[in-house]
């Protein structure tokens, strides 16, 4: 960790955070609500790389605990009136033992059967939402009584200075031995366990890890929305832009897996005016990332540092 203190990516990242906390001084508040979004989103693209990138596990259900998180401190506040701090807190814990009671049988399965359990989840929340619509408010959407706060510069604060500590507890935790016995279980779990390591305790220490983040940002994403619904939290297609991201940005970097999330979200709104043709081309960038830079934005420019 002292070394990345010392390294430039924590300069260029703390001048950016800086310039960032700057922004609701001369922006409008479009833009602040758009990147408010984006800065959620990258705590979801970091808590999955987690996951992936250091345990080696691929979560194609990454909104199985966001959203288990979201409608958990929803359905509290809203049903219970429960104040809101103490429903993000249960939403978050929720998350977690979600996560962990899905981890369990899932990680006693390798290869492509790890992530169809993940995907089953959320197919299985999705339902869950439906049937107990009373309770969840169905398709229509929960409606959250509570907001963090009318104002967008608040807001917008809030989900950075978020992102930023996740950031910081995500990053240094897998640059911590237990993030190096992860990566070291990803890559080649059988001689990891030949030296000694629990590699299914490890995972599902990042399991618990990745669940928890997720909740809580999810759990904050409702109350800054207002609203919880499937297609905001829950739906698959949330959770291929937040792999997306992840993947754009540098798998095994953290960092740069909030950088691909801010890009996906900004670039998809900006290119909205044009229709269907937004996804397509935000699509066709992933797609030239992916297959010509497999190291992600970041991952590419830190290979390149290390090269020379």
């Amino acid at each position: 960790m002292m070394s990345f203190l010392k390294s430039p990516l924590f300069g260029v990242s703390l001048i950016l955070v800086i310039i960032a906390a700057t922004l609701p001084w001369y922006v409008s508040g479009y833009i602040l609500g758009l990147l408010t979004v984006a800065y959620y989103f990258g705590v979801f693209a970091m808590s999955w790389d987690l996951l992936f990138g250091f345990a080696g596990e691929v979560n194609f259900g990454p909104t199985f605990l966001i959203g288990t998180g979201a409608y958990t401190a929803g359905i509290l506040n809203n049903h219970y009136g429960l104040p809101m701090y103490p429903c993000i807190a249960l939403g978050a814990m929720a998350a977690v033992i979600a996560g962990f009671v899905l981890a369990l049988p899932a990680l006693r399965v390798r290869g492509p059967y790890f992530g169809l359990t993940t995907l089953v989840a959320v197919l299985m929340l999705q339902s869950f939402i439906v049937v107990f619509a009373d309770l969840t408010g169905g398709e229509i959407g929960l409606t959250i009584p509570d907001v963090l706060s009318i104002d967008a510069g608040v807001n917008y604060w809030i989900a950075l200075g978020f992102m930023v500590i996740s950031a910081a507890i995500l990053y240094g935790l897998s640059q911590s031995p237990i993030g190096l016995v992860l990566q070291a279980s990803g890559q080649d779990p059988v001689q990891a366990g030949a030296l000694g390591f629990n590699i299914v305790k490890h995972k599902l220490a990042a399991f618990i890890v990745s669940a928890f983040f997720s909740g809580l940002s999810g759990a904050l994403l409702v109350f800054y929305f207002g609203t919880a619904s499937v297609g905001t939290v829950v739906d698959i297609a949330v959770g291929v832009q937040v792999i997306v991201a992840a993947v754009l940005g540098g798998r095994r970097t953290v960092l740069g897996a909030a950088l691909g999330a801010i890009f996906l979200i900004v670039a998809g709104e900006f290119l909205r005016p044009t229709g269907e043709l937004a996804t397509f081309i935000v699509s066709a960038v992933a797609l030239v990332v992916i297959l010509f830079f497999p190291g992600g934005f970041l991952g590419s420019v830190l290979s390149r540092e290390a090269r020379s």
